[in-house]
């Protein structure tokens, strides 16, 4: 038995929240569902596994319970009531009884008891840190997370927590992303965990543009985001991350100074005869305050000069247009600071002065002889 009303706007937003970790196809028929939970307020589950969101919404509770709804199903139905106050009714055979305006619906559930328990996460180590800079700092970090499933710990980015704030890596091979940012409060001590790229992309969307706090629990083998009245838990990756700190060469003879839009402009343009059939690295000759940027591929050739203040030397080094893009389009700065070593070295974006709150790297593509 479970009785509720609310109104249309939150349940379709909880709905839509929720149902991001919902299985898409499940031998176990509770896992495509939504396990509501109805007591004080009402609180809605999406689970798959691996990733679990939980979020509460304000509700008229009337009858205290729980069950399982098929997640499409109840959103689709929630999506096309009029946007008024929704009664839900179930009855202790899961019969449930949606009403709103004129629209009635009759839909079967599922016993709660089918559904499998979110992990509960310990609380040994916590942390808090503003939502928006939370979100900015998986946004400028997660594109670099590996694909690669033979390194299952490199598909995800680590989070070091210490007294100097958070430390987030991601790196694929081609490229590695860092972002530093101070924080609010630590408790517990010094730790540091990877998770997963895939629950980080969900984070992401349920953080907001505030100043709110989202606080992360450490659990032994879970990880907990709690994002105002959401929560999400995910597993944490085990594995040996690399040792980005001895992976990056600082000792380079090569600083210039470049425009970030600029430098984005010009590799775009001489990417245009680039495809993905007909694949080509940028070719930068770093020369006294500028680059110049070249493609040749069998679409034809492009060539462009973007100023920059430094001297390159006259370094020939080839890049992979989108990896080195990425970088720039991420990197929280109008202006950055690219170190350059040799045309086998990789080059390093960091910003022009003040702390280090971003490092990027990208590797060089080898390039043919000059044609």
């Amino acid at each position: 038995m479970m009785k509720f009303s609310c109104e249309k706007a939150l349940l379709q937003n909880a709905i839509n929240v929720a149902s991001r970790t919902v299985a898409q196809k499940s031998s176990i028929p509770a896992l495509e569902g939504l396990l509501l939970h109805a007591e004080n307020d009402l609180t809605i589950s999406g689970y798959n596994m691996q990733t679990g969101i939980r979020t509460r919404l304000s509700a008229d509770v009337t009858e205290q319970g729980e069950l399982v709804l098929n997640a499409r199903l109840f959103g689709d139905i929630i999506r096309k009531m009029p946007d008024d106050v929704i009664t839900f009714s179930a009855d202790d055979r899961q019969l449930v009884h949606l009403s709103c305006g004129d629209a009635d619906f009759d839909i079967l559930g599922l016993s709660a008891a089918d559904y499998p328990e979110l992990p509960e996460v310990e609380d040994d180590y916590c942390v808090s840190i503003q939502q928006k800079i939370l979100r900015a700092m998986i946004e400028q970090t997660s594109f670099a997370v590996s694909t690669n499933e033979s390194r299952p710990v490199h598909t995800g980015a680590l989070f070091e927590i210490n007294d100097k704030g958070l430390t987030m890596v991601a790196v694929d091979g081609f490229r590695l992303a860092i972002r530093k940012e101070p924080l609010e409060k630590i408790e517990g001590g010094a730790f540091s965990f990877v998770t997963p790229g895939s629950a980080l992309n969900e984070v992401q969307k349920i953080c907001e543009d505030t100043e709110d706090l989202a606080e992360i629990t450490l659990g032994r083998r879970h990880i907990l985001f709690e994002v105002g009245d959401t929560q999400l838990i995910c597993r944490r990756l085990e594995g040996e991350f690399l040792d980005y700190k001895n992976a990056i060469p600082r000792k380079n003879p090569i600083t210039l100074i470049a425009d970030t839009r600029a430098l984005i402009t010009s590799i775009d343009r001489v990417s245009v005869v680039i495809s993905d059939k007909l694949k080509s690295p940028v070719r930068c000759t770093f020369d006294h305050d500028k680059v110049l940027l070249s493609a040749k591929t069998g679409n034809g050739e492009a060539k462009d000069i973007c100023r920059l203040s430094g001297d390159g030397g006259g370094l020939e080094i080839g890049f992979n247009n989108r990896y080195l893009m990425d970088a720039l389009r991420f990197a929280p700065a109008d202006t950055v600071k690219i170190e350059l070593n040799t045309g086998v070295s990789p080059a390093i974006i960091v910003p022009v002065d003040g702390e280090e709150n971003f490092l990027y790297m990208v590797l060089p593509v080898r390039l043919k002889a000059a044609d």
